[in-house]
């Protein structure tokens, strides 16, 4: 994050989401708000030219980012109904769990940089979305402050346990910063979880991922925001296990296309360098 400026990605991201509602059927991901928070006429440029939206790397993308978000709130269900009472929304950029959530009892806390929190709350008036009692807002900058610090400032109970999403997020942070907020999500003990997404190093793609790789690094370098820190799957798995980790999942591209995508009749199927991993302490 660069200053005051609000993610140029967390926009680009919601605008993805929305085209999955309008575009895609059926959907992979069903998020009613979608196409309210990022506005009219995003919406209106969605609709009046659907082509743009069809491009392959954009389809796979769209694909990928859709997928991430059901894998998460899936495995938040199935938290919520072994007794996780909170739910950690880590870069939240446009997400819109908060202003849909059906469990009374769940609370929500959004963290963010705080410019982009900030521009997404005038986003949340400007399309009529009520902010409910149940979220917090924490503005946390990952790279100046620790998310112990931050949540704790924001009111997060630590006798309760907890499930983190950190969606589009690794990609953009050093790998200590990634590890630290790993380490400390696992220090609230029994019962918390994560979701999150990360990379492979591209040196390792095959010709036609690193393409796409490469096209879509040269895109988001672009508008100042370039990753910078890839991870191995299973030296990330033992890492993960180490730090006290009692179950771990991890998605590659292929596992992904298989749950959500297999037996589509429009084609629609995940980019090839995304991973997924769930774990539970």
């Amino acid at each position: 994050m660069q200053g005051n400026r609000p993610s140029a990605t967390a926009m680009r991201v919601a605008v993805r989401r929305a085209a999955h509602q309008l575009l895609d059927r059926p959907a992979i991901f069903d998020d009613p708000l979608a196409v309210r928070i990022v506005g009219e006429e995003a919406e209106a440029s969605i609709v009046s030219d659907p082509d743009a939206h069809q491009r392959p790397i954009l389809r796979t993308l769209r694909a990928f980012l859709v997928a991430r978000s059901r894998y998460a709130e899936d495995a938040l269900e199935a938290s919520v109904a072994r007794g996780v009472g909170q739910y950690v929304v880590l870069g939240a950029g446009l997400d819109t769990f908060a202003y849909r959530n059906r469990h009374p009892s769940l609370r929500v806390f959004e963290v963010d940089y705080p410019a982009t929190q900030a521009w997404k709350r005038e986003r949340l008036a400007a399309a009529g979305i009520a902010v409910p009692p149940s979220l917090t807002f924490a503005p946390v900058d990952f790279e100046e402050q620790t998310l112990a610090e931050g949540l704790a400032r924001a009111g997060l109970d630590p006798s309760i346990p907890t499930f983190f999403s950190w969606l589009g997020v690794t990609y953009y942070l050093s790998r200590d910063v990634v590890m630290n907020a790993l380490r400390f999500v696992a220090s609230r003990g029994a019962g918390t979880e994560i979701v999150f997404d990360f990379s492979i190093p591209p040196d390792g793609m095959p010709p036609e991922e690193r393409r796409e790789f490469d096209t879509m690094a040269a895109l988001v370098a672009a508008i100042g925001e370039p990753w910078v820190t890839f991870l191995e799957p299973l030296p990330l798995s033992h890492e993960v296990a180490a730090m006290g980790y009692s179950y771990v999942e991890t998605l590659t591209p292929g596992a992904i296309h298989t749950r959500f995508f297999e037996g589509r009749a429009d084609g629609l199927r995940s980019g090839g360098f995304g991973h997924l991993l769930h774990a539970r302490v």
